[in-house]
């Protein structure tokens, strides 16, 4: 069985060398959903809570809410540093509330602080299913991502390989055998 839960993403981007409208720096709300596959909980009746998808994705996701996502090799990165270095954002601003973990992984760097994600190929919805599954593979038995931005969408199966040791009284992922929700400790 599985547990479901989206996550609405405000970002810009543009297609770096492509030919057509998306060439053009522009933004996007995305909506992204995760389905997590595993055995139903007896105790909490349940395969994963989704708040708890919600707390687990929402570290890693956050990085693309509200921010700029180019790719590596796309000139205005250092165009976008250098303005951010002038007023004084670049590694931090006050009201940069929503920061997440940052992350360097092979497809994609975060920089919170800067509210920006360089990624290694274009950002499209195919290229962020991508993203997404490789950074939370290990934290989620993820059975299939979606994303939608405007009228584009795509999606992937995966095969879970794996089942989650979850607390019986809340359904959270138990972590050395302890709840770090409730406290429950598996004997």
């Amino acid at each position: 069985m599985r547990s479901i839960t989206k996550f609405d993403l405000q970002y810009a981007h543009r297609f770096y060398k492509f030919q057509g409208e998306a060439q053009y720096l522009h933004g996007h709300t995305g909506v992204l959903t995760i389905e997590v596959e595993d055995t139903i909980e007896p105790g909490v009746n349940m395969v994963f809570p989704c708040n708890e998808i919600q707390k687990v994705a929402w570290n890693v996701l956050k990085n693309f809410d509200h921010a700029l996502v180019l790719r590596e090799d796309d000139p205005l990165l250092p165009a976008i540093l250098s303005v951010y270095e002038k007023q004084g954002i670049k590694d931090g601003a006050p009201s940069n509330k929503m920061k997440g973990e940052a992350f360097h992984t092979e497809l994609a760097v975060a920089y919170p602080d800067a509210r920006l994600v360089v990624t290694k190929e274009t950002m499209t919805v195919e290229g962020m299913i991508k993203i997404v599954y490789d950074l939370l593979k290990d934290k989620l038995n993820i059975a299939r991502i979606t994303f939608t931005s405007g009228v584009n969408a795509a999606t992937q199966e995966y095969t879970p390989t794996k089942s989650v040791d979850r607390c019986p009284l809340c359904g959270v992922a138990l972590r050395d055998g302890v709840c770090p929700k409730c406290g429950y400790k598996k004997h």
